[in-house]
């Protein structure tokens, strides 16, 4: 139970509303988890049944909640983040790829629930899907329907967004006809009574949208009769328009359709503002610049959108795309229904100039992010930046499983892989304030601190490598942590390598409920071999057993990590012992009288409070009164008694008598003597006086004065006979540790002497048989000669055919002999040198043993001399 309370047990936790775990749940526990009966029965557990407890869903590194559908899903579609995917149709490179009709399946079964289109009129009449001006496969519209159709709602029954770029003339018609017959009850065609398409009018919620498929095109503008716009005649001439920064948007410009009077009539005005401003900006003449034609190379073929036909105009509703201008417009349309389109450089840009902006523009409407077209390579980037900023639809390269994809499946890995995400508090509401760059707390969030201490991996890879661990966290600006804790490299063992590092700590994360802790496992050659991402505000903290996953967020069937994490609310250091004192009253007054018994240590004993201080001095009583007065007396008895023994006059022993102390005043004790009384003439006992409580007291002082002293003394002594002892010991360890580490050492040494003497004498033999090759090649070339020379004189001398083919054979059974016998020689010789080679080594071997050893026997006689000399020394 105390470990369960005490380890387990997250320390944020109420205890009234989240009571800690009791003696009846511990012994349920037991029960469950103990496989010997016998120890359940008496409450105890065992290491394996602690075991199986650890491994156990139960003690899981996540709340449970986090896995199940724990989001509100009645807010508006637009307060939360959207899984979404970019040419989702594409299978690798964006101009190379092939396109494919299974990846839409794939991509909704993962949870995906923003799949885009890019349309084009096709060669038989129907249309097709595929990257434009490309060498990219292309895929029938109607199979993709089709299949999405098949697919949409098997993972999650939440809405869909089907995000078409349309560049269909001639066959739009179809799109709408297919969209209606395939998709049929799915698709939303008509806005709810509830919310229409009208200025400030929320949009539903993914509850309302259930099993719903929404469409975002161009919508076709319904202009209302008598607007009045400016246009340029027919003969003149159209420049094109400055694209500034702000206008690098996916989509053109489209108002949406008006459906009542208040909205066509507001439609109307906006339009023919636009309008005026549109033409303004036509008069505005204006070369192309570099930056307009890398703007345009970004956001590749979503630029060259054809016009919306009427038919699939009216599909669109609550995904209505417009032209983003600037967020102060925006926000005086106040449109829900509209979206805009970013490219990620231009987003980037955004969120650097005016990022508090962005996040209230996201608040009440919809934003659309998508990877720039240099992205041929199907890259993708980072997605958290843009979930700080609220973004819903960060639509990223589902077939590259990058590090940015892996944070995607991981983000949208729980709330039931739903696909839908609720956006934090504050970046809902309206009256709240957010930047996305904040390094100080956010208004209404405490800040938290987390530790993973990586003890131990099991199972984690079949192959025999080195493993290491590193930990990462995602989040805001000021949260990220990449690239620094790092585990300590474990070689050759995947079964059960043993980290036990010092706990990763992240010390002030600033917003926990979008921050993320990544914990990947990787070879020493740095391939990634698994992986976990994991949500800050559902960490359990304890010791847990840590899951991996693929590349593709799969879960591995046995890789998993054993990590202890700490999560508790954040600190400054200034403030750390009053919230410990807080939290923990009675260690805290613990603390305290610990430390006053240790300065008591330090305070002297023998402090005597002044003599008027004391009630028996301040008010004595009667009969301290009267003792008092005898020592007075008889002091003037003996001054008398001695004057009168050494022939003083009366006169003396009356100036004696004078001498004595007046007497009290009236009122108080009068004490009287006679002379007759004999008691006064007795000599007064020293021994007697000894023992009067005042002498008493000062001898007591002396005492304990002399006793301060010697004990003082006996310090010093014993000090000092424990520092020599201390002293000498260090020395002795020293002389140890020098003498170990050259013991250490020797047999390396000679080790790599003896391996040098080895490899020197192999050099010299494969020398020595070098020599003798080339003797034996040179001696057959000279052979050779001589009987080709010899051969040459015989053809010259006889004529006769016979006769000079026995003589060659004579003269090369000659020349064979000879070179046989030479060859021996040459190999007697080199035999006789490799013998005295081998002899030579043995004799290096044999003095390196004997060095060995001799170095060995005077590093013992040099310690014990060394050893002898500091006793001495020390004496």
């Amino acid at each position: 139970m105390a470990f369960l309370n005490g380890e387990q047990r997250d320390p944020r936790l109420n205890e009234i509303l989240y009571p800690p775990c009791d003696a009846a749940r511990t012994k349920d526990l037991v029960r469950t988890y103990e496989p010997n009966k016998e120890f359940a029965d008496k409450g105890h557990i065992s290491p394996d049944g602690l075991l199986r407890y650890l491994l156990s869903v139960e003690n899981d590194v996540l709340m449970a909640e986090k896995y199940d559908l724990h989001d509100d899903m009645d807010q508006p579609l637009c307060h939360y983040f959207i899984n979404s995917s970019h040419n989702t149709y594409l299978v690798g490179h964006q101009l190379t790829g092939r396109a494919s009709v299974e990846i839409y399946r794939q991509c909704l079964l993962a949870g995906c629930r923003c799949v885009e289109l890019d349309c084009w009129d096709g060669s038989d009449d129907e249309p097709i899907i595929t990257h434009g001006f490309t060498m990219c496969t292309e895929v029938k519209f109607r199979e993709v329907m089709e299949a999405i159709a098949e697919s949409a709602f098997k993972t999650s029954d939440y809405p869909i967004v089907l995000s078409f770029e349309n560049h269909c003339v001639k066959q739009q018609d179809k799109l709408a006809r297919y969209c209606r017959e395939i998709l049929a009850d799915s698709l939303l065609v008509d806005p709810f009574d509830s919310h229409p398409l009208e200025p400030g009018a929320p949009l539903p919620s993914p509850n309302l949208l259930k099993r719903k498929i929404l469409i975002k095109n161009k919508k076709k503008h319904m202009h209302r009769p008598g607007a009045k716009r400016k246009s340029k005649s027919a003969g003149e001439p159209v420049e094109p328009k400055p694209a500034s920064l702000l206008e690098e948007a996916k989509e053109a410009d489209t108002p949406s359709r008006p459906v009542s009077l208040a909205a066509d009539a507001a439609a109307g005005e906006d339009s023919a503002d636009e309008s005026e401003s549109s033409s303004d900006e036509e008069e505005d003449t204006q070369e192309v610049s570099v930056e307009q034609l890398k703007a345009k190379q970004e956001k590749g073929t979503a630029a060259s959108e054809a016009a919306a036909g009427t038919a699939i105009s009216a599909l669109v509703n609550y995904v209505t795309p417009t032209h983003f201008h600037s967020f102060e417009a925006a926000e005086k349309k106040n449109r829900g229904y509209e979206i805009s389109s970013f490219v990620e450089t231009q987003a980037l840009q955004l969120l650097k100039t005016k990022p508090v902006e962005f996040v209230n523009y996201n608040k009440r409407q919809m934003s659309r992010i998508y990877p720039k077209g240099t992205r041929v390579d199907s890259s993708n980037y980072m997605p958290q930046a843009f979930w700080n900023a609220g973004c819903q639809l960060v639509a990223l390269n589902f077939q590259s499983l990058d590090l940015a994809m892996q944070m995607n499946l991981g983000f949208f890995e729980y709330n039931h892989r739903c696909g839908y995400v609720l956006k934090p508090d504050f970046m809902r509401r309206v009256d709240r304030r957010f930047d996305p760059f904040a390094e100080s707390t956010v208004d209404g969030i405490v800040a938290g601190t987390v530790s993973v201490q990586v003890l131990s991996g099991q199972m984690l890879t079949d192959k025999r490598c080195g493993v290491y661990v590193e930990v990462e966290m995602y989040g805001l600006p000021a949260d990220t942590v990449r690239k620094r804790f790092r585990s300590k490299t474990v070689p050759n063992n995947t079964i059960n390598p043993v980290f036990n590092e010092e706990p990763f700590v992240f010390s002030k994360v600033v917003l926990p409920h979008l921050a993320m802790i990544r914990i990947l496992l990787c070879e020493e050659t740095g391939k990634l071999l698994g992986h976990r991402i994991l949500p800050v505000n559902g960490l359990r903290p304890g010791y847990r057993h840590v899951a991996l996953r693929s590349e593709g967020n799969v879960p591995l069937s046995q890789p998993m990590l054993f990590v202890k994490i700490v999560v508790k609310d954040y600190v400054p250091d200034a403030m750390a012992a009053f919230i410990d004192a807080l939290s923990n009253p009675i260690a805290y007054q613990s603390e305290l009288q610990k430390r006053e018994k240790q300065l008591e240590a330090l305070i002297e004993d023998d402090v005597e409070l002044p003599d008027a201080t004391r009630p028996e001095q301040a008010h004595p009583s009667a009969e301290a009164r009267r003792t008092s007065v005898v020592p007075v007396a008889a002091a003037a008895v003996a001054a008398m008694t001695r004057s009168t023994s050494n022939g003083g006059s009366l006169q003396k022993s009356a100036e004696a008598a004078a001498a004595m102390p007046t007497p009290p005043p009236k009122g108080q004790f009068i004490f009287t003597v006679s002379l007759t009384d004999s008691a006064l003439v007795e000599a007064v006992d020293l021994d007697l006086l000894r023992k009067h409580p005042a002498y008493e007291k000062v001898a007591s002082k002396q005492e304990k004065e002399v006793a301060k002293v010697k004990k003082k003394q006996g310090r010093v002594g014993q000090m000092r006979r424990s520092q020599t002892d201390s002293m000498l010991s260090l020395h002795k360890d020293q002389l140890k540790q020098e003498t170990t580490v050259l013991s250490k050492y020797c047999a390396p040494l000679f080790d790599t002497l003896g391996a040098l003497v080895k490899e020197r004498h192999e050099q010299q033999r494969r020398k020595l048989n070098d020599v003798l090759h080339r003797q034996e090649m040179e001696l057959k070339r000279q052979l050779d000669e001589r009987n080709k020379a010899e051969k040459k004189e015989l053809a010259k001398r006889h004529r006769d055919k016979q006769e000079l083919s026995r003589m060659k054979r004579e003269v090369q059974q000659k020349h064979i002999n000879m070179a046989v016998n030479e060859i021996q020689k040459l190999r007697e010789l080199h035999r006789a040198k490799d013998e005295e080679l081998a002899r030579r080594q043995d004799e290096t071997q044999r003095e390196l043993a004997r060095q060995r050893e001799e170095y060995e026997r005077r590093l013992t006689d040099e310690l014990k001399q060394k050893c002898d000399k500091l006793e001495h020394e020390f004496q």
